[in-house]
């Protein structure tokens, strides 16, 4: 291959910085058609990895511990991430890596903003058709109501965060879903992908933390079943339209979508993207001495030996 020699080695951190750059210079040029098609199927496939976690979850809690129930939603949620990975999508919250790029250079800033916001709009048709897809389905009185139930708890303890609280939450979050973008540079294999995303996914999951495309579609099909389930689901699950008055759109878009933006843009862009490019890829006053320092500490080239 070009004189180089196979390897299934990972690469390591200097090779992934030059791959994740070459990615952010490659998805920053896409098409307009191109990107937001592959934007809408993000959405739609992070909405299917939130569908599997709120139908896992389901009646779990009060029978299992609070953090196994957790667990196994934020190990299912790995579905959405994977499938982006894997089939092919673009993600807004994992494209905060293109910062490596335009931080160089490669990207010009009207570019960069260009990818966020079609990706971004993208996530969000693909997320809330998907949403309004699943409560055309009646998923939502599967259980006798119980999965709907969870829909609408889950739903509405996102709109009561409070709003630098949700901020918080929304950083550590992206933090972790770039970080399993980052740890995806370093495959070589399928199976290297989808081992690199199970663990940053399903802590972020476990722990709490605020995705804003997972929120596009968990809050929105929380709301077409509070605004157009029929009397026997309310009568099935045991709750009422009257417990739920912070579940609004508006409380969706200003109290919980617009603070968990912001958050996943600090935490992927700047404590993953631009961490990154500072250690691997700014321009160096001495940048052979800089090589030769980094080839001395990790004994050789960037593949693992």
């Amino acid at each position: 291959m070009n004189g180089q020699p196979l390897s299934f080695d990972a690469l390591l951190p200097t090779a992934m910085a030059r791959k994740a750059e070459n990615a952010g210079v490659e998805k920053a040029n896409l098409g307009f058609w191109r990107m937001s098609v592959l934007a809408l199927l993000a959405g739609a496939f992070i909405a299917l990895g939130a569908v599997f976690a709120t139908t896992v979850t389901t009646g779990g809690i009060g029978v299992l511990p609070f953090g196994i129930v957790k667990l196994l939603g934020g190990l299912v949620f790995c579905l959405g991430l994977i499938l982006v990975i894997v089939a092919g999508a673009e993600l807004f919250t994992g494209n905060n890596l293109i910062v490596m790029a335009w931080a160089n250079g490669k990207v010009s800033t009207g570019r960069l903003l260009r990818n966020w916001v079609i990706a971004y709009l993208g996530n969000f048709v693909g997320s809330i058709l998907t949403a309004y897809l699943m409560f055309v389905s009646g998923q939502y009185t599967f259980g006798d109501g119980a999965l709907g139930l969870n829909v609408l708890n889950i739903a509405s303890a996102k709109v009561n965060l409070g709003f630098g609280q949700a901020i918080v939450l929304g950083i550590f979050c992206n933090a972790l879903v770039c970080l399993a973008v980052w740890l995806c540079m370093s495959a070589r294999t399928v199976t290297d992908k989808i081992l690199a995303i199970i663990f940053p996914i399903t802590a972020f999951v476990a722990a709490g933390f605020e995705h804003s495309v997972a929120n596009m579609y968990f809050v929105p099909v929380a709301l077409f079943i509070k605004d157009l389930a029929g009397p026997e689901f309310w009568s099935a699950s045991g709750t009422a339209v009257a417990n739920l008055t912070q579940l609004t759109w508006g409380n969706f878009f200003l109290a919980n979508l617009l603070p968990v933006t912001i958050g996943n843009i600090i935490g992927g862009a700047g404590m993953v993207g631009l961490v990154y490019w500072f250690i691997y890829l700014r321009p160096l006053t001495c940048p052979q001495v800089e090589t030769e320092t980094t080839e001395a500490v990790l004994g050789g080239p960037d593949r693992m030996a």
